[in-house]
């Protein structure tokens, strides 16, 4: 096995799938006898489970779009220190849903603050540690957000109840992003059945990742 881990992010709207598709990984690593630990963002760990309840908390609409920034930053610095690199350092595989794509394309575009001013934000937060591979699932935004209303186990946040533009924004923004890392970031259409863009992800995962375990 390597003796470095890998670090996999999954990205996308709301509704996408990507914490199905995680267990479909997961079950996956677990026939390959492969370590890994799955974790998320904002969250993971006890300090940053915390930020991210005053993230997300429905009530907390008047929060700030800098706040907002800030707040993802550190909760990101956090578990990144402890959880994240620790494990990559043991030759452990992480998978995370969500990373600093989610910054870059909620506060940085979606929300106006730029793309490059959120950047230097989460530069400092997790100096030059970025993902290995990246998996963007993208979805139009009133599809997700129906599979959102339906679903008995989705957590209603904050970014639920923004607007239909809003979410759209969103997923321009992820689109951009995506031309600007093609080399770490796979756009996987999710709008495919469950079954269809899990096995296109672990062929990814096979050529790109676990070929080093």
């Amino acid at each position: 096995m390597n003796s470095r881990g890998k670090f996999i992010t999954l990205e996308g709207g709301e509704g996408s799938g990507k914490s199905t598709a995680i267990q479909r990984i997961a079950d996956y690593l677990d026939s390959r006898s492969i370590p890994y630990i799955v974790t998320r963002e904002p969250g993971g760990i006890e300090i940053a489970e915390k930020i991210r309840d005053i993230i997300l908390d429905p009530k907390h609409t008047a929060m700030d779009a800098r706040t907002e920034a800030l707040l993802y930053a550190a909760s990101r610095r956090q578990h990144l220190a402890e959880k994240v690199r620790p494990a990559i350092e043991q030759g452990i595989l992480v998978l995370c849903d969500r990373f600093v794509d989610s910054s870059l394309v909620y506060q940085g575009y979606a929300r106006g603050l730029g793309l490059e001013n959120v950047w230097s934000i989460n530069k400092f937060a997790i100096g030059d540690l970025l993902p290995d591979l990246t998996f963007y699932l993208d979805i139009a935004p009133e599809i997700g957000l129906k599979r959102i209303a339906t679903s008995d186990d989705h957590e209603v946040n904050r970014l639920d109840l923004e607007n239909l533009s809003f979410h759209y924004k969103v997923r321009e923004g992820y689109k951009i992003i995506a031309d600007m890392y093609a080399d770490r970031i796979f756009v996987v259409d999710a709008s495919r059945s469950q079954e269809e863009v899990a096995e296109e992800m672990i062929r990814q995962l096979e050529v790109r990742i676990l070929k080093d375990f």
